[in-house]
């Protein structure tokens, strides 16, 4: 059974590598939130990383800073689309770890919740 790894638990940021079709991994720093042994994150179904885990599943998450700065190593995922009837319990714990996700103004383009499975 995969487990969210010590480095990453209770971080504010990671930084969530997707991959090209190239093989070029995009490192982004994200918000995300912990349930159970999974992670989530919100974000815009019009965006590149969207574009890329549709077309792979595989990326890498790692402790960050705000501006994207890896802090600790890098671990192994498998990153998921949530349908709309499982997004929301992503949404109710993104919301409950940062504040500034309960304003609906600020992420109301914010369409796609995605599930984080380290380790797989």
């Amino acid at each position: 059974m995969a487990t969210i790894p010590a480095e990453i638990h209770g971080q504010k940021y990671i930084s969530l590598a997707t991959f090209r079709k190239s093989g070029v991994a995009v490192y982004t720093p994200i918000w995300f939130a912990e349930e159970g042994d999974k992670l989530y994150f919100m974000t815009n179904s019009k965006l590149g990383k969207v574009k890329r885990l549709r077309n792979n599943s595989r990326v890498k998450v790692a402790p960050c800073t705000i501006r994207g700065k890896i802090t600790g190593p890098e671990f192994e995922a498998t990153a998921r689309i949530l349908p709309a009837a499982e997004a929301g319990r992503a949404r109710q714990a993104i919301r409950a770890k940062y504040w500034l996700a309960r304003l609906p103004w600020l992420w109301r383009n914010s369409d796609t919740d995605v599930e984080i499975v380290v380790g797989r």
